[in-house]
């Protein structure tokens, strides 16, 4: 069996590359800047379920997004997640948040509808998140 991403996030997200063990996918909201892992197992709801070594990659690669996405946006938080409540294939949310944003210091899921990035905004977006993480 192969690995298939969940309808939900592919019609939510937009594809920025692949780590060793995660799919790396931006959130289409421009209101926050935010990032979902995706470990490319099958079948996987929960981070228990995956190997001890794909636990330690999944840790890795999340702290290297979390990392890179609060220096790059300057970030006061960053708040990291495996939520699954609406989309049960394991994903790990990486979502910037300031002091000063629309939501602090609540959670942000479920709080607002998206708010798709424009055409040029999601070009130049993908653009640096793809420079910053790949290469």
């Amino acid at each position: 069996m192969s690995f298939s991403l969940h309808p939900t996030l592919e019609k939510d997200c937009i594809e920025l590359g692949r780590l060793a063990l995660c799919r790396v996918l931006l959130m289409n909201d421009s209101q926050f800047p935010w990032l979902i892992l995706v470990p490319e197992r099958e079948n996987i709801k929960e981070i228990h379920q995956l190997s001890s070594d794909d636990q330690q990659l999944l840790m890795h690669e999340s702290c290297y997004v979390a990392e890179n996405l609060a220096e790059y946006y300057q970030a006061d938080k960053m708040n990291v997640a495996a939520l699954g409540n609406m989309v049960p294939q394991l994903h790990i949310h990486h979502v910037v948040r300031y002091q000063k944003d629309k939501a602090w210091p609540t959670p942000i899921w479920g709080k607002f509808d998206a708010l798709p990035y424009s055409e040029q905004d999601l070009e130049m977006t993908v653009s640096h998140l793809r420079e910053l993480l790949f290469t």
